[in-house]
């Protein structure tokens, strides 16, 4: 939904030149719309042979950027995970010509896992960080390394993220072995479209002297596993996989995938949308994963 993101978006402001690192999944998608909105956009892949690279930067290296990408650039944003020694791998390389740059906005994409496990409450801003998974506490303090730099910056905390290709429909299609119900487990969600679509409003907010440090990105609705996935097998017209009950789907999960039950909150997205003002473009995982459907082929739905 790129054109309703451009559609509804004010454009960048003129002369704007943004550096995204790490142009995954979600990095690409920024780009696209950022390009759309006027800006110039260099995006870093760790090989220039990669799809969207404009750059290399790869963050299992030592990588050295020649000081040119950074002239004239007016924001950036940060997609890179924390090394295994909990460094931000952006930071170790290129915090000293960050630091110098006149920036008007950056953005850390973190997680929401920074506030641990809160049993199925509700998260905000204000909650207390108690991380419990390592990549988290790695999380967490890549954070305080971007906020002692005392640029303009804007931590934005993410849940689970999907969009077209990457979502539930193609768990469903992939005819997974099992389902696993843990009962009174949700999950928060927010659409790549609305990571996009946050990022613009809150650069154009914070130009305007609007500017609260950490921003949750979600949707409306935390959901649970199987009825995310329920709804993905109703729109493609395909079975659901059979249900396995989480205390036997455990013993034969990977370490990762285990980590991801093991916590449970309802992340809150009241600063961004109630304070802030955006409108997300996906309420929910139910118009998420319609969107989500119109990408796939007619004849791929059985």
């Amino acid at each position: 939904m790129l054109e309703e993101i451009v559609k509804r978006s004010a454009q960048m402001p003129s002369q704007s030149k943004v550096l995204i690192f790490g142009g995954g999944f979600t990095g690409q998608h920024i780009a696209k719309v950022l390009r759309s909105l006027g800006a110039e956009v260099l995006c870093s892949r760790r090989a220039l042979a990669k799809e969207g690279a404009d750059f290399v930067f790869d963050s299992t290296k030592q990588t050295l950027l020649s000081e040119k990408i950074f002239h004239n650039v007016t924001h950036i944003i940060s997609c890179i995970p924390p090394s295994k020694n909990g460094e931000d791998p952006v930071l170790s390389s290129c915090s000293k010509i960050i630091k110098m740059i006149p920036l008007k906005w950056v953005g850390y994409l973190s997680t929401t896992g920074v506030y641990g496990d809160y049993k199925g409450d509700w998260v905000t801003e204000n909650s207390l960080t108690k991380p419990q998974q390592k990549r988290s506490i790695r999380r967490l303090s890549c954070e305080k390394e971007w906020e002692a730099l005392q640029i303009p910056l804007q931590i934005l905390r993410l849940p689970g993220i999907y969009g077209p290709g990457r979502s539930a429909l193609e768990v469903i299609q992939a005819k997974k072995n099992y389902m696993v119900h843990k009962p009174n487990q949700v999950f928060s969600r927010i659409h790549v479209d609305d990571i996009a679509g946050a990022i613009i409003h809150l650069i154009h907010l914070f130009s305007k002297g609007v500017n609260p440090k950490v921003i949750n990105l979600a949707d409306n609705l935390p959901a649970g596993n199987i009825e995310v996935m329920s709804y993905a097998s109703k729109l493609l017209n395909l079975p659901l996989p059979p249900i396995e009950s989480f205390e036997n789907a455990s013993k034969k999960m990977s370490p990762m995938a285990l980590s991801f039950w093991q916590e449970n909150r309802r992340v809150s997205n009241k600063v961004l949308c109630k304070l802030l003002g955006y409108e997300l473009l996906h309420s929910d995982y139910k118009i998420g994963l319609e969107d989500c459907l119109k990408s796939i082929p007619l004849n791929n739905y059985d």
